[in-house]
């Protein structure tokens, strides 16, 4: 392919309501994309009209995802939608795009997957002979209330399945829309089958537009605490990403304004910036903070050894190195304080049971 000179190129500026400032080929495709001056000088004045998002059906024919991590207190999952219209600039789940032959930058904030049979595959692996019940974790890549589950309503009819089946999970959100179901979900609480992990952030809502610009706002993520905790869930708050420089300084914060609105324990991670990430965060600093972008990169590599990212299990979440060491310091005394735990997801797999299956006899008169 023919490349653009370099003096024709022009840098990706922040799209209203979108996170990624560019869509970066992923890292199985052959082209790479630039962003070039037609000549008209459109690019002065941002003429760009909003994207759109557009929905697509995934037609994978399982649903829970399974895996063997160390890191993490569960060893299945289940996400609805691939892809993610929070658009937050750090999520980790990003490079997941490339599989699909698109863009972890703004492909994966605007063309989303969802799995209109889900409800009913799930159903089929609940009732599969050699399964083995354990808690379930909904929406441990991409978030299951995104804006989209207004309309579609996936994972309330996935609740409504796990409910039948007193199959015990953990929801894992930064959307308010979860108070949605609460119906179903103070009932399943009561029983000790649910828990809900809510991840905030910041509480600066200028950052928060900016890295998670569709995402809910941060006194709404605390209201929803607070919702919630009223109506008997057991609520973790994640404070995370933490991201050296950025908002690091705002994690006692974070914290005391969970605690005070009913969350019961707390979990952080450092920022994680595998595969595509690391060059789609580096452009945001640089187009949204330039004065610190410098700074945060470099002490992120300070926390990996000076690398932008280490995969490796056990440090791939917590850093290393003494910055990392004085910030879960920081965090252990706050929550001693605080009153919060760890976050763990000690729920009751003894309830579990398969319903009968709906009767077929009626069918023969149709």
């Amino acid at each position: 392919m023919d490349h653009p000179h370099p003096d024709h190129q022009i840098s990706d500026r922040p799209r209203k309501g979108r996170g990624a400032l560019s869509n970066r080929s992923g890292r199985f495709e052959r082209d790479r994309r630039v962003l070039t001056d037609d000549g008209w000088g459109t690019h002065e004045t941002d003429a760009r009209p909003p994207m759109r998002t557009e929905l697509r059906v995934d037609r994978s024919r399982s649903i829970i995802t399974r895996n063997d991590s160390p890191d993490v207190p569960f060893d299945r999952s289940i996400n609805p939608y691939k892809g993610c219209e929070h658009g937050c600039i750090y999520c980790f789940a990003r490079p997941t795009h490339a599989y699909l032959g698109l863009s972890a930058g703004l492909d994966f904030e605007t063309v989303l997957f969802h799995k209109p049979d889900a409800p009913q595959l799930l159903e089929a692996a609940l009732r599969a002979p050699g399964y083995r019940v354990a808690t379930l974790a909904l929406g441990a890549n991409t978030d299951p209330y995104q804006p989209v589950e207004r309309s579609l309503g996936l994972t309330r009819q996935i609740i409504q399945v796990l409910a039948r089946f007193q199959h015990p999970f953990g929801i894992v959100t930064k959307s308010a829309l979860v108070q949605r179901d609460l119906d179903l979900l103070a009932p399943l609480a009561s029983a000790n089958l649910v828990q809900v992990c809510v991840s905030v952030t910041t509480l600066n809502p200028s950052l928060a537009r900016t890295m998670e610009p569709r995402a809910a706002a941060p006194q709404r993520r605390l209201e929803t605490i607070r919702v919630l905790s009223e109506a008997g869930l057991p609520v973790t708050v994640l404070a995370s990403p933490m991201i050296p420089g950025l908002n690091d300084h705002e994690l006692e914060a974070v914290l005391e304004a969970a605690a005070a609105a009913g969350a019961k324990a707390a979990n952080t991670i450092m920022i994680r910036l595998p595969l595509e990430i690391a060059a789609l965060f580096t452009e945001w600093l640089h187009g949204v903070v330039p004065r610190r972008a410098d700074r945060v990169l470099r002490l992120i590599r300070e926390v990996h050894r000076g690398a932008l990212y280490r995969s490796q299990f056990g440090e791939r979440m917590r850093g290393s190195g003494p910055i990392a060491d004085l910030l879960w310091q920081r965090f252990a005394r706050a929550c001693r304080r605080l009153g919060l735990a760890d976050r763990g997801w000690s729920l009751d797999s003894g309830r579990f049971t398969v319903p009968s299956a709906p009767s077929r006899q009626l069918q023969l008169f149709d």
